[in-house]
């Protein structure tokens, strides 16, 4: 694939500067929108309006619950589920026989919950922005990526150019609690030569990423009055009983993937995580009902199903051994993630086009990453077999308090996906 030439280069770069406050204003607005699990509509319907604006002929579409379902990489659907639409926007070259490759710009809009928000310096939806830092729930995960790539297009639209191969824009809600949103892109039919998903991952590219499943456990209690509590069973207490066997689980599979490829250097790459806990009526009553919500990791080859089925194994054999839960057994119910981990392999022509890419937008040689969180980039390497490029921008304090990303940092990333969409691709005159 032929290299950009300098002065393309060049103009490539001071187009995204000349429209990066712009950009950065955009930003804000879509951190501002907020929009918790279930309430992305009004984010998405901003967004389908920016597509089309641009003349990317958008369309909406709902999750499939059956499609998804019944599909191997498929998140298990509860009532908390995101029925916000998905929205995709299609780039359609002049020419149909173009030399360039096509390309999928893949990002989510879903943002994860704010905590106590006195915990936060001010309004989480501030996008403030102070020093380098823009401040927000999603201003690094990753509403900031999400409008890098958009961005970057229209900063090839400004020096007259437009990609030569087709390319698809997607915006998709769930890739925070089952990944639904982009499987269901799959599912309609969407396809490219490559994906890039610009999540915050320090200006690296993701050579390999976990699995995830979500589940919870339900175990109930015999409710007395506290008076005589000696006689009834505490469904909180007996249910924290099986976090010990889930944590003999964590550690055990740390020990056995401890030598699996592209974790060698991670310490504890399988975190299991108590993530809620919720129990009981009165204060008054011995409760009658415990919940916990988990969360576990599994190493890239290791199937959802065959660790599910662990899982379940685990927390049954530790049931029967218990006098109580061996009488009152508990309850597994898988709730969102059902995903597998992918690795991306070296040597593709995407992965060498966008180190050029980051070269020419940083000075500096493409560094690489593993991933200990889920991200959507497996369904791309996984069901569509094409190289999925996760890079995005520096950030801290993700699914935490005071979430920021770096001003500088999205420029660079945006100048990185404005150079790798030209090569990738080729341009055109618009």
């Amino acid at each position: 694939m032929p290299a950009l030439p300098d002065d393309l280069v060049a103009a490539i770069t001071k187009s995204v500067s000349d429209g990066f406050d712009d950009q950065l204003a955009y930003t804000q607005k879509l951190i501002r929108y907020g929009g918790q699990r279930g309430e992305e509509a009004e984010v998405q319907n901003f967004v389908f309006q920016q597509f089309a604006d641009r003349g990317y002929d958008p369309v909406k579409f709902d999750m499939d619950e059956d499609a998804i379902s019944n599909h191997v990489g498929g998140g298990k659907f509860s009532a908390t589920h995101s029925r916000a639409p998905c929205v995709v926007g299609t780039h359609k070259p002049k020419s149909q026989h173009a030399e360039g490759k096509s390309l999928i710009l893949n990002g989510h809009i879903d943002v994860v919950p704010l905590g106590p928000v006195d915990m936060w310096d001010g309004d989480p939806y501030s996008a403030k922005i102070v020093g380098d830092k823009l401040y927000g729930r999603g201003a690094g995960d990753m509403r900031s990526g999400h409008a890098s790539y958009l961005w970057a297009l229209d900063a090839l639209r400004r020096i007259g150019l437009q990609p030569a191969s087709e390319v698809i824009l997607q915006s998709v809600p769930e890739e925070e609690s089952t990944g639904n949103g982009t499987l269901m892109t799959h599912l309609k039919g969407y396809k490219a030569d490559a994906v890039l998903i610009p999540e915050p991952v320090q200006e690296k590219l993701v050579r390999a990423n976990v699995g995830v499943l979500w589940f919870q456990v339900e175990v109930r209690g015999r409710p007395v009055h506290v008076r005589v509590m000696s006689t009834g069973t505490n469904a909180i207490d007996a249910c924290w009983k099986l976090v010990e066997p889930l944590r003999e689980l964590e550690a055990e599979w740390n020990e056995r993937h401890v030598n699996a490829k592209h974790f060698e250097q991670e310490k504890h790459p399988l975190n299991m995580n108590v993530a809620m806990v919720n129990g009981g009526d009165w204060q008054s009553s011995v409760p009658a009902w415990c919940r916990i919500d988990c969360r576990m990791a599994i190493v890239p080859g290791v199937s959802a199903e065959s660790a599910a089925r662990e899982i379940e194994k685990k927390i049954a054999d530790f049931a029967r051994a218990d006098p109580y839960l061996s009488e009152h057994p508990p309850k597994v119910t898988w709730n969102g993630f059902y995903a597998e981990g992918y690795v991306l392999e070296p040597g593709s022509d995407a992965e060498s086009v966008l180190r050029t890419a980051h070269k020419h937008a940083t000075g500096e040689d493409l560094g690489y990453q593993t991933s200990t969180a889920y991200l959507d980039a497996r369904v791309h390497s996984i069901y569509d077999k094409i190289p999925a490029l996760v890079y995005g921008p520096i950030s801290g304090d993700i699914h935490g308090f005071d979430e920021w990303v770096s001003v500088e940092s999205v420029k660079r990333v945006t100048i990185a996906i404005a150079l790798f969409i030209a090569q990738w691709c080729g341009t055109e005159t618009i």
